[in-house]
């Protein structure tokens, strides 16, 4: 009786198809080989701390793979952008550096950072124009990339 049910479904081609069809789904799921899925890569983490201009300096891209940049006394983590950041990019002389003076304003030129021999430039001198793009540029790194830490002046 089952195979007389059987044989009257086949009749009908489009039985034939979906017989087909079902076929192939359940062979494909049964021979499907599991997937190994790798573990997940997490980043190397930074610790959050205060850096001197001198230790800002080491973390430039060259010397160490992560590229950290002060920005009005914090420290961030620019690795991300390094096609901007690191040594061939245009903001490049930045780098392991405090860039709130050349960011305020507008200039890479090598003037704009403070010696590393001197005190964590203050910035007094900077006009209300400059200022104001100074804090545009420290929210956008702070919305764009990882405080790492604070800058201050050698103990």
């Amino acid at each position: 009786m089952l195979a007389q049910l059987f044989e009257q479904l086949l009749q009908n081609p489009i039985n034939w198809a979906l017989l087909i069809g079902t076929i192939y789904i359940v062979r494909s799921y049964l021979s499907t080989e599991q997937e190994e899925i790798p573990p997940p890569q997490h980043p190397e983490t930074s610790v959050f701390k205060a850096y001197t201009p001198k230790e800002l300096t080491e973390i430039e891209g060259i010397k160490s793979p992560k590229i950290f940049m002060g920005v009005n006394g914090k420290v961030y983590d620019v690795t991300p952008g390094k096609k901007f950041y690191g040594p061939e990019g245009p903001y490049g002389n930045f780098a392991g550096r405090d860039a709130s003076r050349g960011l305020a304003k507008h200039s890479f030129d090598e003037d704009m950072l403070t010696s590393l021999d001197e005190p964590i430039d203050t910035l007094s001198d900077l006009t209300v124009e400059e200022r104001e793009s100074l804090r545009g540029w420290e929210e956008m790194f702070s919305g764009k990339y990882l405080t790492v830490g604070t800058l201050v002046n050698e103990h």
